[in-house]
């Protein structure tokens, strides 16, 4: 770490930003997997590799832009970033990343360099997952009226009177002052005034102010789709939550280097902590240190900006005065490890302000460690069985909307559960874990919204509800879809037969890979899928041809046909 200079104002964390990969604090398998990827692209007058763009993951402040600017430093390339702050929309992002990506380097000296040469431009993408997909869709919220003239003019003059002044109305021959601000025109019109110089400036700026710069992100996603697929330059995308960009297009699935950074642990920033602080000359008690390092949860950034924050005042045993509580929602393994360790009730009251959270949130996690926590099976039952009645009270509460119910759930679950299992002696420290259903849930997400897709096209085709085709419908396209095959013939029938089920009920990529087990992007799911409408209309499904169907019985031409015209025309 560099020394501090005399007039070196910046942040601590500004000041402190790691300049090599070498300086970064904790993630080295993300670090590793990083250098690997760049290894592919830093090879002299080599093509781009398979995967041209990575994924970088992570919540915030655990070093992914940092990563990316150390490794572009370590490399020697040339940096294109675009942030949160940036315009990021189609056209945006095509000029700025979209140019950068098919050209060559231009060194920081101002000297071209060639990619023969090794050298590149990494293109950084911040905080990818908050942009939107479709190039129709808004940026959030309606664009403010841009202001009329007269509203513009008195802001910038307040008075009529220096209006006057400043355009010069009312001097030798130019127009007369106006009396007051109602007699400003609101647009700007063809007046005498308007050939004044101080009136035509004005009059520009004003006009500027009415064609405001698009700032949205409408479209991005779909320019980065494209930028990921043709990039003929290194991409790090940065992303706090992958979701948006992997749900939006399989691209982001398939088509990237996935690299993720977690929390950097306890023992590493603690260090980190102490060698800024001996470093900077600051003496802080390890009361303070400890507390900085519960409040950060493993965020690099939230830690040095409050180490720095109680610089100021070293000798305060306890910083609760300068840091606060940092809202944590994440702060479930905190409340279960002491849960666990020293058993006590909960009321719903303080699950809620220490969680931010409700008791049906809870009841997951407590289920996922009561089994960790326990040592023997029939304390285990005991828990589990105090456990089952607190999920009553909570579905009671759900159906009557009885909220009143949450006290008792959640007294349950905290003090009852625990005092069975220690019930059987000392809890031994659990080993907490995430719930698997709430992960399992979350990995199947995707899954679950294609098929559901899948059973509201197949409703609507076969006029049935939606869980009629789970239950008894999708079964059958899914064994239509996954069957084996056989002998040629019987295979080339099958595929026709797949491609006319798949155009009938308009399924796209998603949909066919969903019934058949497959990638999207398989050759299996583009083999069901026509390159074209004409190829999709010309393309018929041989079957076997079905017994001739005898003619009717020849039959006696008859007269008019007799139309019912009343009730009685049923009788006889």
């Amino acid at each position: 770490m560099a020394p501090r200079a005399a007039n070196d104002t910046r942040p601590l964390v500004e000041r402190l930003r790691p300049r090599r990969l070498g300086e970064m604090v904790g993630n080295a398998k993300a670090l590793h997997d990083l250098r690997a990827w760049a290894d592919l692209w830093a090879t002299p007058g080599s093509a781009p590799p398979r995967l041209r763009a990575a994924l970088l993951e992570g919540p915030p402040g655990v070093g992914k832009t940092t990563a990316a600017l150390a490794l572009a430093n370590d490399l020697g390339w040339s940096v294109v970033e675009m942030n949160a702050s940036d315009a990021r929309n189609q056209s945006a992002i095509a000029e700025v990343a979209g140019r950068a990506s098919m050209t060559n380097t231009l060194g920081d000296s101002g000297t071209y360099v060639g990619t023969k040469g090794g050298a590149r431009t990494l293109i950084l993408l911040d905080e990818a997952d908050c942009l939107t997909g479709r190039a129709t869709e808004g940026a959030g919220g309606a664009r403010a009226a841009p202001p009329s003239l007269r509203e513009f003019l008195r802001g910038r003059y307040g008075r009529v009177e220096a209006l006057a002044a400043a355009w010069g109305l009312g001097v030798d021959r130019a127009p007369p002052a106006f009396a007051s601000w109602e007699e400003v025109p609101t647009t700007g019109g063809r007046g005498a005034w308007t050939r004044l110089a101080g009136a035509q400036r004005d009059l520009a700026e004003w006009r500027g102010t009415n064609r405001p710069k698009d700032l949205s992100d409408r479209g991005g996603l779909g320019a980065i789709a494209k930028l990921v697929r043709e990039t003929r330059q290194p991409l790090l995308l940065t992303v706090n939550d992958p979701t948006p960009l992997v749900r939006y297009s399989p691209v982001f699935r398939q088509g990237v280097a996935r690299v993720r950074f977690g929390p950097v642990s306890r023992p590493e920033l603690r260090a980190h902590l102490e060698r800024v602080s001996r470093e900077e000359g600051w003496a802080i008690p390890k009361a303070v240190l400890d507390r900085i390092l519960e409040r950060s949860q493993g965020d690099v950034r939230a830690a040095l900006t409050d180490l720095e924050a109680v610089s100021v005042r070293p000798e305060v045993v306890t910083a609760e005065t300068l840091l606060g509580k940092r809202d944590l929602a994440s702060d479930y393994y905190a409340l279960l490890s002491e849960l666990f360790r020293a058993p006590r009730f909960y009321r719903s009251v303080e699950i809620r302000d220490r969680l931010d959270a409700t008791p049906d949130d809870l009841l997951p996690w407590v289920e996922e460690n009561l089994p960790r926590a326990g040592a023997r099976a029939p304390e285990r039952y005991a828990a589990f069985e105090v456990l089952g009645r607190a999920d009553q009270f909570l579905s009671w509460a759900r159906r009557e909307r009885v909220y009143a119910l949450w006290s008792f759930a959640t007294e349950l679950m905290t003090g009852g559960v625990a005092l069975e299992l220690a019930a059987g002696g000392p809890l031994r420290p659990p080993d907490l874990g995430f719930p698997e259903f709430l992960g399992a849930m979350g990995r199947t997400r995707a899954l679950r919204a294609t098929r559901t897709a899948v059973a509201s096209k197949a409703g609507s085709r076969y006029h049935a509800s939606r869980r009629k085709v789970i239950d008894q419908y999708l079964p059958f396209l899914e064994r239509l879809f996954r069957g084996p095959t056989g002998a040629p013939e019987e295979a080339q029938r099958l595929r026709a037969i797949r491609r006319a089920v798949a155009r009938d009920l308009g399924l796209n990529a998603e949909e066919v890979a969903f019934l058949l087990a497959a990638e999207p992007e398989g050759p299996d799911v583009a083999a069901l899928l026509p390159a074209d409408e004409t190829e999709a209309e010309s393309e018929t499904v041989s079957v076997e041809p079905a017994a001739p169907v005898p003619p009717p019985p020849a039959t006696t031409p008859a007269g008019p046909r007799r139309v019912q015209r009343r009730l009685g025309d049923f009788a006889g």
